[in-house]
């Protein structure tokens, strides 16, 4: 089989077209004939070999991907040809993964291999920071208890950093249909057009103005109940500055590559909170609270409330020039791999 291999840690050029043998599934696996895979920020910071506990070179990257069971091991009760994404802990970027039977979905009816690509680790992780880390509730406006603070009969509202990404336009769609008062930032207006297309009613521009002030602008100087943060650097600090007392803030990545910290006393004067997310490190120590979000975002995607965004496709051997497009934030949405 064809498949992608990080031959050293480095720049895109790393990513090489190699020949492997097909995987043959153990018990209570199975393999997957691969039509696409998806491409996660967290596989770039792997392949630059900056990312915590992350695979030593040479080996094959690829968090997720979609395809049909092409063979089963003991103990699964799957068939051939049915159609499944799976969440994986590499090796996504093939014609053929092998996968744990349990981190398999079924992909729900009427969605394409390319979308199921970009559903499981963009949706989880969002549905998980919104509402299991992030205590976001569906309602009017009480007081919860995650925001005692919040006024009756007004939404809570949610800042989203890289609100046209992958995860970003998961996490607007989300918080939108929830009944948030959603703020999204992205660095170009063709990227601004899209989040507010899916349901940011505050877009912002953060090459040309500075977030805090919009959100200060737009809340009367309260600030944001809830922050979904995954750059890092500076961003997390201003972030901590736009939310309002009782605000919390749910970390998920660090794609300045440069990690920080929140100085307890920012924290207690305010009572604000911060929680940290990481979906495979969850999904290892207690996977029925990741996958419980499963039936609702599965119910979303069949009666049209949440769609993929996939801003792009590439060939399994293009995968260099597409972590590439990725690196140089030309990417919207989700952007997947399709072997040929």
């Amino acid at each position: 089989m064809q498949a992608i291999e990080v031959t050293e840690y480095g720049d895109s050029d790393a990513l090489e077209v190699t020949e492997r043998e097909k995987p043959e599934p153990g018990p209570g696996e199975v393999r997957i004939a691969v039509e696409a895979a998806g491409i996660n920020f967290a596989d770039v910071m792997q392949r630059r070999g900056v990312y915590p506990g992350g695979p030593d070179a040479p080996y094959v990257p690829g968090m997720e991907a979609a395809g049909t069971v092409d063979a089963a091991g003991e103990g699964v009760g799957l068939d051939e040809g049915d159609r499944v994404v799976a969440m994986l802990g590499g090796g996504g970027y093939a014609e053929y993964v092998t996968a744990n039977a349990q981190m398999l979905f079924p992909i729900p009816e009427g969605m394409s291999f390319e979308e199921a690509a970009g559903f499981p680790v963009q949706f989880l992780t969002a549905h998980c920071c919104l509402f299991g880390w992030g205590g976001l509730e569906e309602g009017d406006g009480a007081a919860t208890a995650a925001n005692p603070e919040r006024a009756s009969g007004r939404a809570e509202r949610v800042l989203i950093q890289a609100a046209a990404g992958g995860v970003g336009t998961a996490a607007v769609q989300l918080a939108s249909n929830a009944g948030a008062e959603v703020f999204g930032t992205a660095s170009t207006q063709e990227k601004l057009d899209l989040a507010a297309d899916l349901g940011c009613d505050h877009p912002i521009q953060y090459t040309d103005v500075d977030f805090r002030d919009v959100v200060d602008e737009e809340t009367d100087g309260e600030g944001v109940d809830l922050v979904l943060e995954s750059v890092g650097d500076d961003v997390f600090d201003r972030s901590l500055d736009a939310m309002a007392h009782f605000g919390r803030l749910v970390t998920y990545g660090v794609a300045s590559g440069v990690p920080a910290s929140a100085e307890n006393r920012r924290l207690l004067f305010e009572n604000k909170s911060v929680h940290g997310f990481h979906l495979g490190q969850a999904s290892s120590h207690d996977p029925s609270r990741v996958m419980a979000a499963v039936p609702d975002l599965t119910s979303g995607f069949e009666s049209g409330d949440l769609e993929v965004i996939v801003g792009e496709t590439f060939p399994l051997a293009d995968a260099a020039e597409a972590h590439q497009f990725i690196e140089d934030r030309e990417s919207q949405g989700k952007v997947v791999l399709v072997p040929e």
